[in-house]
């Protein structure tokens, strides 16, 4: 461009200044405006003291979330057939198959105390970890195949002192029910590098990875609902890590869940969203990612959603993945909503000394709490 025609630019009023951006993205893989776009999120759905009507609040919240799962409404047969079953002295574990949705015949774990019913009923949900060669068989010991139980054996030592904490839960007289969500297990095989191949092809044909999961995650404990065995007034949604984010949320979306457990998945978006936190790595995220949703809802109020029915709330005070002090105010922000429901005595948390696991006090803990809420002897 001549000189001449700068000066004329210049003069027309475009004066700015003559220094610009040189890089855009940090180590961390944000934006360098990170903290701008932040600061604008004011979560307007989220409940608040003005609030009059909480009934149409939750409503309208919980259809908006709905809305950005970009689902359909499914209400396929289930379908159900057994595959295998093994005696396991107190309970009886079956293999099943069933239709999760329209799409998807899965199989499924099922544990099933011996006796007269209707049980009271939890849906388990597993956790990501990264490791996607078993989903349901975190939770249920699993048999028939050596080389799942072997790894399944190694996780449960890992996470959870040695334990199966859905087998854990049957021999209480719990109905247990874990599916597999899509990539783990017989729904596999995933790779830490192709979540995002995986998450971006499923926006190309219209849907969404997180909103899938969201959807079979509620569909599952509708299945539970329609066992005969199971006492509908009873179904209860239990997870640790990836799985708590999965119980909340379908317990918030769902009116099948009386109540529900979330060990280890609860904080601030802002809180998540800092300088050397897990969520920045992106990978694990994509489950859990609702395009949009940051724009209405805050993770603590869409777990909101989930009053005025009973929820535990655990947290580790040395668990890397979730800072103690977004935990801290996550859990402040659901605690005014139950009060606002005059339903405080239904709202619980617990932080334990430890970091990322579900051990056999807090297990013994939580399944104690459920009793209570469930009135079981």
């Amino acid at each position: 461009m001549e000189r001449q025609t700068i000066d004329k630019i210049n003069q027309s009023g475009l004066d700015g200044p003559s220094t610009f951006q040189t890089t855009g993205i940090t180590g961390d893989h944000l934006p360098v405006f990170g903290d701008s776009l932040k600061q604008k999120l004011s979560f307007p759905l989220a409940w608040t003291s003005e609030v009059t009507d909480l009934s149409a609040w939750k409503e309208k919240a919980r259809a908006k979330v709905w809305e950005l799962t970009w689902q359909m409404p499914d209400h396929s047969d289930f379908r159900p057939a057994i595959i295998d079953e093994i005696d396991r002295g107190d309970f009886i574990a079956r293999k099943i198959a069933f239709n999760l949705t329209g799409d998807s015949r899965v199989a499924a774990l099922l544990l099933v105390p011996k006796g007269n019913g209707p049980f009271p009923g939890v849906v388990f949900y597993h956790d990501h970890g990264s490791k996607f060669d078993i989903g349901k068989e975190k939770l249920i010991t699993p048999w028939g195949d050596e080389e799942k139980l072997q790894s399944a054996t190694l996780w449960a030592d890992r996470h959870f002192s040695g334990r199966f904490p859905g087998d854990a839960l049957a021999r209480r007289g719990y109905v247990v029910l874990a599916v597999d969500a899509l990539g783990w297990g017989n729904r596999g095989p995933l790779t830490y590098e192709g979540q995002q191949a995986l998450a971006a092809n499923m926006s190309n044909m219209g849907s969404s990875l997180a909103g899938l999961m969201a959807l079979e995650d509620t569909r599952a404990a509708d299945f539970m609902a329609s066992l005969p065995f199971v006492n509908t007034d009873q179904i209860a949604a239990i997870g640790f890590s990836m799985g708590a984010f999965r119980a909340w949320q379908a317990a918030a979306l769902s009116d099948t869940i009386t109540a529900t457990v979330a060990v280890n998945w609860m904080a601030t978006a802002k809180g998540l969203m800092v300088a050397g936190n897990n969520q920045l790595r992106g990978g694990s995220a994509w489950h859990m990612t609702h395009p949009g949703l940051m724009r209405f809802l805050d993770y603590p109020d869409v777990a909101s959603l989930v009053a005025p029915k009973p929820m535990l709330v655990f947290a580790g005070q040395e668990d890397r993945l979730f800072p103690i002090a977004s935990v801290n105010a996550a859990i402040e922000k659901m605690r005014t909503v139950w009060t606002a429901w005059q339903a405080s005595d239904q709202f619980e948390d617990k932080i334990w000394p430890g970091a990322h696991v579900f051990e056999a006090q807090q297990q013994d803990y939580a399944y104690d709490w459920l009793d209570r809420k469930f009135s079981k002897p």
